[in-house]
């Protein structure tokens, strides 16, 4: 795969405004429109996706809970975790969601992997697992032939908010993170994660 994206980096986001900002960025683009990727955090939420059930947000706190348009199921997003946001022209590329979520995984496997991580993906289940364990996460929506939303990786996070719901739907899916497996400072990461997408990609 190589096509042109643009990377922006856009620091602490609120997740409301970053999803109303995706969606006005979608409703504006035309059918030769560009690629655009988003690297960010956001304060802590809890974002729930079409498919999750009520009663999978297991413990009541005063993080903000938002039901979304994504695919998936519940998630939690805090400061410390690694959010890259995929505005992709599918049209312009051929690709079905399928396609995406298979080039998406891919990319997070081969950035693990430079901290010497043997990550694995799960047919059915998407995202990427060290060990049974999930340390990324993915959820897309597609509208007008442009999908959005993206991936989150869990970077150097306070993963306690992840018990207070069930993780992609399962009560017993436990969560990890990159700092369990190297000596990482996050801006480092976001760097290396931005030279992992620049190697899949032409960046403008």
């Amino acid at each position: 795969m190589k096509t042109t994206v643009t990377i922006k980096n856009l620091g602490l986001k609120e997740f409301d405004a970053t999803w109303n900002k995706m969606k006005q960025t979608i409703s504006e683009k035309d059918i030769n429109a560009s690629h655009e990727v988003w690297l960010l955090e956001h304060p802590s939420v809890f974002t729930l996706g079409k498919s999750t059930k009520k009663d999978e947000v297991l413990i009541n706190s005063c993080i903000p809970v938002v039901p979304t348009d994504r695919g998936g199921k519940a998630t939690y997003h805090g400061p410390g975790q690694l959010v890259a946001y995929f505005i992709i022209n599918l049209k312009a590329l051929g690709w079905g969601p399928r396609i995406l979520v298979n080039e998406l995984e891919t990319i997070l496997v081969k950035f693990l992997k430079k901290y010497g991580i043997d990550p694995e993906t799960k047919k059915g289940l998407p995202g990427v697992y060290v060990k049974d364990k999930k340390i990324a996460s993915l959820g897309l929506k597609i509208k007008r032939g442009f999908s959005y939303h993206g991936v989150s990786i869990n970077v150097d996070m306070d993963l306690t908010p992840f018990s207070f719901i069930n993780v992609c739907g399962s009560r017993h899916q436990k969560v990890t993170q990159l700092k369990d497996y190297a000596d990482i400072r996050f801006e480092e990461v976001r760097k290396s994660f931005e030279e992992t997408i620049k190697n899949e990609f032409i960046t403008s």
